[in-house]
């Protein structure tokens, strides 16, 4: 098992080199350790934060990293959470994105040896693309019609429909980013073939406690997250102390900052408005720009903030005032309050 393998598991190599290895999953999953671990947090943050990428500082194994894949499948299949094999896929597409641009630009480059990155010619291999991508200089591609017609359904934004694109010889012009984009969803696709598995015993069993961890991570993954106005002094009391220990400067733990940004995403909120609301610059609005990055698409966000449940595990859940007492999400306590605040309390922050 190789790095390679263990940075791109969709791979037609990288299934070989599972099967090659003759791993039985049951036994796997039976016994724990690592790869059930990693694959747990494979799940958790994809459905939180928009990735699989490992948390830092912990490093895994190649062997770790390859065969959490199949066990994140098995545990993204039997968590029966509506939206969650989608979030899952996108997520994985999301860090291969990620990664497989890193060792495009190093190949281009010539900064790192052959046999540790992954190439375009090798990606597009993989993927039944070669001869259906062709480079034509300058940084740009043509992409036969029907390759592009079949990535592209997904994506929104005029710029993607057929008719605004030029049109020539049954082939479409793209740009190297737009390029990476297409093959995201290539990956994205593959990923969520065959999702969700049809797990029996043997290996759902064991598997019990990881799911336990997860469905209290990501409980009301789904509440309603449709707002016309952002009012910070609706926010619920663990979002109003967060936002105001950010503003005084303090440096928040990984979990606390994506509780707050993932909230003030799924309240409308873009990457900007993100930064201005926190009073962030430099470094710190950066690194919050890149989380909004991840946490938002087209459409919105992609992923809710922790439950209550979790809030309060986090040491997050403070000021409890009566609202908190009916409601499960602090999204919910955020529509509750809307809800009742007369009009002339509604006043859309971003339209101060």
């Amino acid at each position: 098992m190789e790095r390679l393998h263990a940075r791109y598991p969709f791979l037609a190599a990288s299934r070989d080199a599972v099967e090659a290895a003759d791993v039985d999953l049951a036994a796997l999953v039976a016994a724990g350790g690592p790869a059930v671990e990693r694959g747990r947090e494979r799940v958790r943050r994809a459905l939180l934060e928009g990735t699989t990428e490992a948390e830092e500082p912990r490093t895994w194994s190649d062997r770790a990293e390859l065969l959490s894949y199949p066990v994140a499948r098995v545990l993204v299949s039997l968590l029966d959470v509506p939206g969650a094999v989608e979030k899952y896929a996108a997520a994985e597409a999301a860090t291969a994105r990620e990664r497989f641009v890193e060792d495009f630009e190093a190949d281009i480059e010539l900064r790192s040896a052959a046999d540790q990155r992954l190439t375009l010619d090798r990606m597009l291999a993989d993927f039944g693309m070669s001869g259906r991508v062709e480079p034509t200089g300058n940084g740009r591609f043509s992409v036969a019609v029907t390759a592009y017609l079949e990535l592209a359904a997904s994506l929104d934004g005029s710029q993607w429909r057929l008719a605004a694109r030029p049109l020539a010889d049954g082939r479409v012009p793209v740009d190297r980013p737009e390029l990476y984009t297409l093959l995201r969803e290539a990956v994205r696709r593959r990923v969520e073939e065959g999702l969700p598995l049809s797990v029996p015993d043997p290996i759902a069993d064991p598997l019990d406690d990881e799911l336990g961890v997860i469905r209290r991570s990501v409980a009301d993954l789904d509440p309603p997250m449709a707002f016309d106005a952002v009012v910070p002094g609706l926010f619920p009391p663990c979002m109003r102390a967060l936002l105001t220990r950010v503003r005084e400067g303090e440096s928040l733990s990984d979990t606390s900052r994506f509780s707050l940004v993932s909230f003030l995403v799924s309240t409308g909120l873009d990457a900007e408005e993100v930064t201005s609301l926190c009073d962030l610059s430099g470094d710190a609005a950066d690194a919050v720009a890149e989380q909004v990055g991840r946490l938002q698409d087209e459409n919105g966000a992609v992923a809710a903030p922790p439950s209550c449940t979790v809030m309060d595990e986090y040491g997050d859940c403070v000021d409890k005032d009566d609202v908190c007492e009916t409601i499960q999400h602090p999204l919910s306590y955020y529509e509750s309050r809307l809800q009742q605040a007369p009009d002339d309390r509604i006043a859309d922050w971003r339209a101060q």
